[in-house]
């Protein structure tokens, strides 16, 4: 399984044969006791009941590292019918925007409530196995949807593995262009830090497949399933990118990377890049490799 995270949901190895749920409410019930940890997703609520014609319980509900509402379907085995079911909860969920908030509010505080990101809404499905048609499938759906697979490994492990990622066809689409607009106009103005920042933005996305861009106002995140790296608007003379990877792995360097764990900073991550140069991202880039492998 390439890429596969493995969570210790005890703290001690016995054995590690891969192994399905005796029952699909064994991964739903870890996966929200961690769901932070394993899917970078803060936990709102579980089997939440939708007031519509056809009713309905969503599996779970979250809200991402970028404040994006999260519908999180569950199948024990082969993935038949999540996909569609999980759009089915999504469009719901987009039509009622006010109930959502109120969960946020309820639960996160009026904060959270008030920056929920509704320009990308996202539906993770995590599932035994997944067919070879699912991930073209969702290729053909414009929302942003993860299919990631499960294993148990003996008693102790877990791991989970992403199938397939993708943004959206057309919300994901005109804000790339637009970005892309905006980067542009930027070198032409000759900016030295938005020069810089238009090669970081082409480092980050081709560091491998899945890698999704969200804007912000206060930074750009760059995602697998969660947050690896978030680039702050460029500075007068540095540019700010923010990694998940662990400072205390890292020889810091002063003026180029330091610890923030515990600080606060717009988007996510403890490990802070100065970046002023094309050389400094040179320097960077085993930094982003790093945070996006641990991603």
């Amino acid at each position: 399984m390439s890429g596969l995270r493995l969570f210790n949901t005890k703290g001690g190895v016995t054995e590690v044969m891969p192994r399905l749920a005796e029952v699909e409410a064994d991964v739903q019930d870890l996966v929200e006791a961690h769901m932070e940890t394993l899917l970078g997703v803060r936990f709102l609520a579980s089997e939440y009941v939708i007031d519509c014609i056809d009713s309905g319980r969503i599996d779970s509900l979250g809200l991402d590292e970028n404040n994006a509402p999260v519908v999180v379907e569950y199948k024990r085995g082969t993935a038949v019918g999540v996909i569609n079911q999980g759009l089915y909860y999504m469009a719901w969920l987009t039509a009622h925007k006010d109930a959502f908030r109120n969960l946020v509010r309820d639960r996160l505080g009026a904060s959270a409530a008030s920056q929920v990101l509704w320009s990308a809404p996202r539906l993770i499905c995590v599932a035994g196995d997944f067919s070879r048609y699912d991930a073209h499938a969702i290729r053909e759906y414009r929302r942003c949807i993860d299919l990631v697979r499960y294993r148990f490994f003996g008693n102790d492990h877990f791991g989970l593995e992403t199938v397939a990622s993708v943004t959206g066809h057309s919300a994901a689409t005109k804000r790339a262009r637009r970005h892309a607009a905006r980067l542009s106009a930027a070198r032409r103005q000759g900016g030295a830090m938005a020069e810089l920042a238009g090669a970081v933005d082409e480092v980050l996305l081709g560091l491998g497949d899945g890698v999704t861009r969200v804007r912000r106002k206060q930074y750009v995140a760059y995602q697998r399933l969660r947050n690896f790296a978030c680039v702050c608007p460029p500075q007068q003379t540095k540019l700010l990118v923010y990694l998940k990877a662990d400072p205390k792995g890292v020889d810091l360097v002063p003026g180029f990377t330091r610890d923030v764990t515990g600080l606060g900073h717009h988007g996510t991550g403890d490990l802070e890049v100065q970046l002023r140069t094309e050389r400094d991202l040179e320097r960077a880039q085993d930094l982003f490799r790093a945070s996006y492998a641990a991603a």
